[in-house]
Order: structure tokens, then sequence, then C-alpha cells
């Protein structure tokens, strides 16, 4: 399912040849035109985010997350234009005002903050996280383009939280399906090894470490 486009005309996934693992083990029909792919850039991780990007098929979107950066604003324009270099899509996580400033596409919501349905208004792209069925909800409310549910499998980032495994999120998505122009996206734990245990239902994918590879 693609996400809308309502908020940002410019968005136009083109979708091409991935250099990662997980690029390579996608199954259809989460490696075509109608699905979302998203790597989360975030601080302290193993090797160069840029080289990662430089590695991501266009028409990927990316997720600057970097909260605790004291150079955050900077970093953002400099993703921000290897990005547009590279065709894909920026959205920056928690700062709508940043993003707007760097010409990203769009905004990420932590689930905590998405219950501000004032950024519906803004010209953005906007995904949101949620961990469980009424976050999704409270995150279709305010119009968010993609969903991002986590953690699905065990994942660094957040380590010893017990992860929703592929018959619970099937479950959690069945009860969403149908929304329009929303993609529900699979985030925690997404590598090349776990990606193909995904159930139906799922339209993207969403991975820090799982793009490294």
């Amino acid at each position: 399912m693609t996400p809308a486009r309502r908020r940002c005309p410019a968005y136009r996934p083109q979708p091409g040849p991935g250099k990662t693992a997980l690029s390579r083990a996608l199954p259809r029909p989460l490696n075509g035109p109608g699905a979302v792919s998203i790597y989360v850039l975030d601080r302290g991780r193993d090797g160069d985010p840029l080289d990662v990007l430089d590695r991501l098929s266009p028409g990927t979107w990316v997720i600057l997350r970097d909260y605790d950066r004291l150079d955050r604003a900077a970093w953002a324009r400099t993703v921000a234009a290897r990005c547009r270099r590279r065709r894909l899509v920026l959205l920056v996580a928690g700062d709508a005002r940043l993003a707007l400033r760097v010409g990203a596409a769009g905004v990420h919501l932590p689930q905590g903050l998405a219950r501000l349905g004032g950024v519906a208004r803004l010209p953005l792209l906007i995904s949101a996280a949620a961990h469980d069925a009424a976050a999704i909800r409270r995150a279709m409310r305010i119009g968010a383009d993609a969903v991002l549910v986590s953690p699905v499998f065990a994942t660094r980032s957040h380590p010893g939280a017990p992860g929703l495994g592929p018959h619970r999120l099937a479950r959690l998505l069945a009860r969403h399906r149908g929304a329009r122009g929303v993609a529900l996206v699979a985030l925690g734990g997404i590598s090349a090894a776990t990606v193909r245990r995904l159930p139906p239902g799922v339209d993207g994918i969403a991975a820090i470490d799982g793009w490294s590879a």
C-alpha cells in the first residue's frame, strides 16, 4: 500500500536495486513500488550512516532520529543533502520545524508525541510510532501516512523488551486493515534473517542495524 501523498506532492517512490543484504532479502510484496522501506538513522550505531544512505534504493524513507546530538541541525542539513542526491525520502523525528528548515519530506512522531494533531496541517508526510492497538488508532486519527509498529522481534535498541512476534503482529494489523492511505510498517529486529517471517498484511519494513549488513 502506497502512503498518502496529499501533503508532499514531490514524494515519488523510485524503486531501484538495493546494495544491502536486507534489500536483497525483501520478499514480494515488500519489494516493489507500493511498499515502504525505512532506514531509522540513529547515533551510536556501528558503521557510518552516510555510507548506509549510499547503499539504499532510491525512494527509501530515512527517519533521522539522533535526538541527543548537540549539532543536530547541522547534521540534519548534511543528511538532507545526501538524501536529495540519493533520491531518498527524509523525515526528521520529533521536530517539524527542523524538518521544514532542511527541506525534509516529512516528520516522524514518537508514540508520546502522536497526540499532536496540529502537525497534520503542515505540508509534510507523517510517520508515527506505535507499540499497541491504541497507539495505532491514535496515529491514524492524526492522519499519519505510515505507522511503525514495534518491536516485532528482539532488538538491540530496546534490550530485554519482548517482541510481538509474527502471530501477534498479524492479529494486531488485522484490526486496522483497509485504512485508506496508511502504511502499516514493521519495526524491531528486522534483518535479512527475519524479514521473511513477517505475516501478510505488513505494508513495509523499518530497520536500524538491518540496513548496515
